[in-house]
């Protein structure tokens, strides 16, 4: 900080929660209040389109287009023995995704989000620096090469490269992309935004990506509005050729959601390889690892409706029953459900960051207890060969039922209080 000019004393170090990759560190200096975001390791950054230079380059350079960003005070040096990262002026309000959803006028901050989207679409790419450039085709083998390393096991994931694939957009003129523009990256303070963060998937694109990507089930956090939350798909294309941006067309836009939906499935499994292989081993990636079912889920909902009407009319089967031990020796899951009742007794201990890792810890343990109680296969290896070479699809007789069944079983063990999965079940008439 006094290297970027900024003196004072270094006070109130407080790791923040969220962020899937990156940590966030709140601090004042003197007067101010700032925000470091930092890589947990350099394993991170292995292999990372933006390095944080880049980012933070960006970041100034979106700021002087009009776009409501924060302010870059300073990069780290290898030599301050931090890491890799920048710090930024802190701005003001939340980035909690329920103070937006719950806010007076929903209709209106959607609108300024389509604004702001237009807004950062319409930065000049000489303004920029350099950054990488996602062609739909190249973007989908990338993803198919991703699927591959993670095992290639998994056949809804499958089912959505196979649709990908079949419906590539024709080419686009590429230009600036958030890539990461959601609830939960967006600050607000009364209903209004008040800045975007996180910029580190920024690239150069199709803008229907950023439309869609916000508009994703799981940034909508609960709510039905299918519009980051906030309202319809008509209200938030409207607004954003009201303010500059080009014409939407839905069926690009469906091909994002579809890709982007892919694109976290195999994100949430990366996370477990992150893990696995030691760039960060906290806890927060195991259980994130697991939000793949939901993925899954969302992604069997929006492409269910290319089945044929027989198919989409066919019962789902019944669910397995569940293993459960009433008498003898406390099993496996028994056991963890003594350790999670503890942890729940004990999480007044903690505070800020520590409480929640706590609740982390405890939502590890349920997802495992209910594991052992269903025991669901979400892998089968050679069905998604099928789907991926064309020999089985959303036509084939039997198909779209069991991976319903599978879909429900894995994220009814995984994330059971996902919005999804009672729609699904609704919609299914299944257990």
């Amino acid at each position: 900080m006094t290297r970027s000019g900024q003196d004072g004393l270094i006070a109130d170090l407080e790791r923040l929660s969220g962020g899937a990759s990156m940590e966030s560190w709140a601090f004042t200096c003197g007067s101010e209040a700032y925000v470091l975001r930092r890589a947990p390791s350099a394993e991170v950054m292995d292999g990372r389109p933006l390095d944080h230079a880049s980012e933070a380059a960006l970041i100034r350079a979106v700021r002087e287009g009009g776009v409501i960003a924060p302010e870059v005070i300073a990069e780290l040096w290898p030599d301050d023995g931090i890491g890799s990262g920048f710090v930024m002026r802190r701005i003001a309000g939340t980035a909690d995704p329920q103070a937006a959803l719950g806010c007076h006028q929903p209709g209106r901050l959607l609108a300024e989000l389509a604004a702001t989207l237009a807004r950062i679409h319409s930065v000049p790419l000489a303004s920029l620096p350099i950054l990488p450039r996602l062609d739909p085709g190249e973007g989908v083998e990338g993803l198919a090469r991703q699927f591959a390393e993670h095992g290639g096991d998994r056949p809804i994931i499958a089912l959505g490269l196979a649709w990908l694939r079949a419906n590539l957009p024709l080419p686009v003129a590429a230009g600036p992309v958030h890539g990461d523009f959601r609830l939960g990256n967006l600050m607000t303070h009364d209903g209004a935004l008040t800045g975007v963060l996180d910029w580190e998937l920024a690239h150069l694109g199709d803008f229907h990506e950023d439309l869609a990507y916000g508009c994703m089930a799981v940034w909508r956090f609960g709510s039905s509005k299918p519009a980051f939350g906030l309202g319809d798909l008509d209200a938030l294309f409207d607004a954003y050729e009201a303010n500059g941006g080009q014409p939407v067309d839905r069926a690009r836009f469906r091909f994002w959601l579809a890709y982007r939906t892919v694109w976290w499935a195999l994100g949430c499994l990366g996370m477990g390889q992150m893990w696995r292989g030691g760039a960060d081993r906290s806890l927060e990636r195991v259980v994130v690892a697991r939000r793949a079912a939901e993925q899954e889920l969302d992604l069997l909902l929006l492409l269910e409706d290319e089945a044929p009407e027989s198919e989409r009319n066919r019962p789902v089967p019944d669910p397995r029953p569940s293993v459960s031990t009433e008498s003898g020796e406390p099993s496996a899951a028994e056991i963890l459900s003594a350790v999670g009742e503890w942890l729940a007794a004990s999480k007044d201990r903690f505070t800020g960051r520590d409480r929640f890792e706590h609740a982390v810890a405890r939502n590890a343990l349920r997802i495992v207890v209910r594991e052992l109680a269903t025991t669901p296969t979400a892998r089968d290896r050679d069905l998604a060969g099928a789907i991926l070479d064309g020999s089985a699809s959303l036509a084939t007789p039997g198909l779209l039922s069991h991976l319903r069944r599978t879909a429900l079983d894995k994220l009814a063990a995984d994330q059971p209080k996902y919005p999804s999965l009672a729609i699904a079940r609704e919609s299914w008439q299944a257990d």
